[in-house]
């Protein structure tokens, strides 16, 4: 007998595995090879294929799973005990995993558009909301005592996520603000620097000023900050990163450095004032080397004169 649970997992492996040969032959693919996963001709763009065609795979397994386990029915679960009292059952809780999945996956889109680091970001969110939400599931079932199946999760997970969760928040702060910073202008960015230190202090402060703190109102202000980081970061990376002005040594270099020469100068002299330099000889008037006594060019037409006498 086919369970619920089984039927959707199966409905799913096969409308994956159409949608790979659809886009098997749409991409390029021949003959059989869509069909035969390669083995008789091409499958078109391997990628997309390939991702396809294994997500049709797995949940083909999972169907296969629910129905060996019988969607955890308490009684085959009985009958296989051989018991006749129904063993119990407990209710999984409330979860606020699957609104971080949707974050994760706007997060991926966002990222998958403007930078990679948020598209890592958003599938390390997808990847822990996964274990998170699995681990939750299979805790709230493991005994009919709600208090152990927390002690039972937290003796498992708490080692893991603590220091995972400790170096995202780290990650996310980082990278958030700093697109924030980098965008706004020299001075805005300290003002808002002083803001974000201002509304932590006050913040706090008035949480440590109340006698008793519930704990999903420390979870909905962190998730407001997390939420506030996230778009400030997705803001300022669409902005883009304010015009610096080089300094020093930099600009030295930027503009070629005070002991380069311009590419334009011939000899260390400017283009402009070459002129005359090469090709023709220079040309010495009148007047020019003896000032205005005019010496030089009175020798100069002297010998002129003599040498047209001795042509004559």
């Amino acid at each position: 007998m086919i369970t619920t649970g089984s039927k959707f997992f199966y409905g799913l492996a096969a409308l994956l595995a159409v949608a790979a040969v659809a886009y098997g032959y749409a991409s390029g693919g021949g003959g059989l090879g869509p069909l035969s996963a390669g083995y008789k001709g091409g499958v078109g763009e391997h990628l997309g294929y390939g991702i396809l065609l294994a997500a049709a795979v797995a949940s083909l397994f999972a169907g296969f799973c629910s129905t060996a386990f019988r969607d955890a029915d308490p009684e085959p679960t009985a009958a296989l005990l051989g018991t006749d009292q129904l063993p119990s059952a407990t209710a999984t809780g409330t979860s606020f995993w699957p609104v971080v999945g949707a974050f994760g996956i706007v997060l991926t889109l966002v990222g998958a558009v403007l930078n990679n680091v948020f598209f890592v970001a958003g599938l390390i969110a997808l990847g822990a909301v996964a274990i998170e939400w699995t681990m939750q599931a299979w805790a709230d079932r493991a005994t009919g005592d709600p208090a152990v199946n927390r002690e039972i999760r937290n003796r498992l997970m708490l080692p893991i996520e603590v220091p995972v969760a400790g170096a995202l928040v780290i990650a996310v702060v980082v990278i958030g603000y700093s697109r924030v910073f980098l965008a706004a202008s020299k001075l805005g960015a300290v003002w808002i620097a002083l803001a974000i230190a201002a509304t932590i202090f006050v913040i706090g402060t008035a949480l440590s000023l109340r006698p008793r703190i519930r704990t999903d109102l420390v979870a909905g202000l962190l998730a407001v900050a997390a939420v506030a980081t996230i778009g400030a970061g997705i803001f300022g990376a669409v902005a883009g990163e304010r015009d610096f002005e080089l300094h020093g040594e930099e600009q030295n270099e930027e503009e070629g450095g005070p002991g380069e020469e311009s590419p334009d100068a011939v000899g260390g002299i400017p283009e402009d004032e070459a002129e005359g330099v090469e090709g023709d000889e220079p040309t010495v008037e009148r007047g020019e080397v003896d000032g205005d006594s005019g010496e030089l060019g009175e020798d100069v037409d002297s010998d002129a004169v003599e040498d047209d006498e001795e042509s004559n």
